[in-house]
């Protein structure tokens, strides 16, 4: 464990109680009706509104993202990273996210990027890095102010949110700001991946060892940006992500300076919903950090 580890940081569950703990397929009863809807709700979305598809940010077919404008001059920006693990499921079954923002004022763009084991996290990471100052760059022929792009996203797209808090954006390219978000939402994320590297469903897609994990956990990076870090878990969660939003506080006290939102009566997938339903209190959140 790195000498900066937040206070209980290793995870004490494994096997297959590592799998009940963090495979939603295991405790979720209607695990296969929510993708379903969200798939419905998604096609809806894209039928409905005005969307920019596919717009490319790097080189590689997968390297894309679905924009779906305001329809106002120089709007926010909130980026939406799905889940599914960093290895399953694409942009296309989330465009239901977009609606209410875009009634709001809020342009969206959800973001692809390649899925283990083709692709290695470290890979996918450096992919949303690319996405993300793309959209900066960008933000002129698209209509978004570039202060006001906020990043988010869902359990392993959460994870992804935290990693871009944690980027050091003039690294990459001097003439960045450091500051290139206006600030993160991770419902239900990820932040300590190591437990990830010993749970029997995803550890050999993974191909993490215990020290490269840490090297992509954010509780182990510091935080960047000075932008907050807003956190949502269903109160029906496991125990594990529940304690994993416990450590990036730990880790990240000024980026997560409000109260972990604990959404009452929602799991592992239904929390996501209320990020879409508006005057819901995590519905209000990217708005609150884009004012």
């Amino acid at each position: 464990m790195p000498p900066n580890a937040p206070e209980g940081s290793r995870s004490h569950a494994e096997g297959d109680d590592l799998d009940q703990q963090y495979n939603p397929r295991l405790r979720v009863p209607d695990f296969a009706a929510v993708f379903a809807r969200w798939k419905e709700s998604a096609q809806r979305a894209r039928s409905s509104l005005e969307m920019r598809a596919d717009l490319p940010y790097g080189s590689a077919a997968v390297e894309c993202l679905d924009f779906f404008p305001s329809g106002r001059d120089s709007s926010p920006l909130l980026i939406f990273l799905h889940g599914g693990y960093w290895r399953a499921l694409d942009k296309s079954d989330f465009s239901w996210v977009a609606p209410p923002y875009v009634e709001a004022g809020v342009s969206v763009a959800v973001v692809n990027y390649g899925l283990m084991p083709a692709t290695p996290l470290t890979r996918i990471v450096q992919q949303v890095r690319s996405a993300c100052v793309w959209l900066y760059k960008n933000a002129a022929s698209l209509g978004i102010y570039p202060r006001k792009i906020v990043c988010s996203g869902h359990s392993a797209g959460g994870h992804l949110t935290a990693m871009m808090l944690a980027t050091d954006w003039t690294e990459l390219d001097r003439e960045l700001p450091r500051r290139l978000l206006a600030g993160g939402v991770s419902i239900s994320g990820i932040f300590d991946v190591e437990p990830l590297t010993r749970a029997p469903f995803l550890r050999d897609d993974l191909a993490l060892t215990r020290a490269t994990a840490g090297d992509l956990s954010p509780i182990h990076l510091p935080w960047r940006n000075e932008s907050r870090l807003v956190r949502a878990v269903g109160a029906l969660e496991t125990d594990e992500f529940h304690r994993q939003s416990a450590l990036i506080e730990q880790a990240w006290p000024g980026a997560c300076r409000e109260p972990l939102i604990r959404v009452a009566g929602r799991n592992h997938m239904t929390v996501c919903d209320g990020f879409a339903e508006p005057g819901a209190e995590l519905f209000g959140a990217p708005c609150d950090l884009m004012r």
